[in-house]
């Protein structure tokens, strides 16, 4: 491939070279048989100007003589039929007047027919015109010159080709973290840059789906043991506690798969699509009386999804009463073009050491039992829905106790669909 690609590449601007030079070259070539002719047709005129047809021999001799001197040339002029009119300097022959006649020594032989039938003969040592050379040389050096110059510069084009070949098979066979040079500020670095990105969410989501399945699979054990113990006894003496107990494990079952279903789809999601009004405050009015939670703050409109809006209130005040301890209480309040909102409860609070991990999957704290808990997926998918809509989730430790989520939505800018 690495031939082919240079070889391809160089072979091309050679052959661009070679056309452009052979076609210089036809212009040229025409150009000068045109010249030629110019120059023959304006010689003959001036040579018939000087030895009009009614000079005597003796004047036309006196004439050529003085040219002779000047040029330093042999002269002859002879008459339709061939005879010698007159001439100066060393006798020229008859044979001259053949075209194919080239004369002993480096001399330049030129011969002018006149239009009343005479011919002018001249024999000199240099022309009187530039010596006439090959274009075709010099466009076959420039073209040489070029191809010589151009051969590092497609080396080095096809070398930084090579290198992204190389990374995108490297990681085409499954090594991830292969990533390519993003050397240089043209196409070649922009594709090596974009292809770095792709690369890069790639293997974030290959890894945020590995975890998220080793973490699905472990915390569903729990529940489905719990069912299968549930539905042996219901069956061996059935009664509503037990019967209870069966629902309360498919609910939760069914809540961790809709959670691990939603996660999933989140992953794929840079940005959403279809936005809608939403007013935030009276979404969590309504999550906090289903959860018996007191609400305050003032009204903020903000552009979203409002099922997922409305997922993210929940399973902050969900994660609130399980974790935290009452009262729990949210607000919402805009700041600087944002809406805030704030879920705090006055539970033990997170730990140091913990509270950059809160918002990890199926994160469980350290000296937690499994019968208790971790975090599952609840805070997980706050991060993921506020994210998705511009915005962010942090913790802070209020400083008489408990924990405090704080959800940051940029507030409605341009007009979105109503709800």
């Amino acid at each position: 491939m690495r031939s082919r690609l240079f070889l391809k590449i160089y072979l091309t601007l050679l052959a661009s070279l070679a056309a452009v030079a052979v076609a210089s070259a036809a212009f040229v070539w025409l150009g000068q048989g045109e010249e030629e002719s110019g120059w023959q047709s304006q010689r003959a005129r001036f040579v018939a100007a000087l030895i009009p047809p009614d000079m005597d021999n003796r004047t036309v001799e006196a004439t050529i003589e003085r040219f002779s001197r000047a040029f330093n040339a042999d002269i002859a002029v002879f008459d339709p039929r061939g005879g010698l009119i007159a001439s100066a300097g060393s006798p020229l022959p008859r044979d001259v007047l053949d075209q194919t006649w080239r004369g002993p020594g480096n001399f330049h032989t030129m011969v002018t027919e006149l239009p009343d039938g005479r011919t002018v003969a001249a024999r000199l040592e240099r022309p009187l015109r530039p010596s006439s050379r090959n274009p075709l040389a010099y466009l076959v050096l420039i073209a040489g010159v070029i191809g010589l110059a151009a051969y590092p510069m497609v080396r080095h084009l096809t070398r930084r080709l090579e290198r992204l070949r190389v990374g995108v098979d490297a990681w085409g066979k499954g090594d991830l973290v292969a990533r390519v040079p993003e050397d240089g500020s043209d196409e070649v670095a922009a594709v090596a840059k974009s292809f770095n990105r792709a690369a890069d969410h790639v293997e974030r989501l290959i890894k945020s789906h590995r975890a998220l399945l080793a973490n699905a699979s472990h915390e569903l054990r729990s529940p489905l043991a719990r069912l299968r113990m549930a539905i042996d006894l219901y069956e061996q003496a059935p009664n509503e506690d037990r019967k209870q107990e069966i629902i309360r494990n498919l609910s939760e079952l069914d809540t961790l798969i809709e959670e691990i279903l939603l996660a999933s789809r989140l992953d794929h999601v840079e940005k959403l699509d279809a936005l809608e009004s939403v007013d935030l405050l009276a979404l969590v009015s309504e999550e906090g009386a289903r959860n018996d939670v007191e609400v305050s703050g003032m009204p903020a409109i903000v552009a979203g999804d409002a099922r997922l809006l409305r997922r993210l209130v929940r399973n902050l005040l969900q994660n609130a009463l399980h974790h935290g301890g009452p009262p729990v209480t949210a607000a919402v309040a805009p700041a600087d073009g944002a809406a805030i909102l704030r879920v705090r409860d006055h539970g033990p609070g997170i730990a140091d050491s913990e509270r950059h991990r809160v918002f990890e999957p199926f994160y469980r704290p350290s000296g937690r039992s499994e019968a208790a808990g971790g975090w599952g997926l609840g805070l997980a998918l706050v991060r993921q829905i506020a994210e998705r809509h511009g915005g962010a989730v942090r913790y802070e430790a209020p400083p008489d106790g408990g924990a405090c989520f704080v959800v940051t939505l940029p507030v409605q800018s341009r007009p979105a669909r109503d709800r």
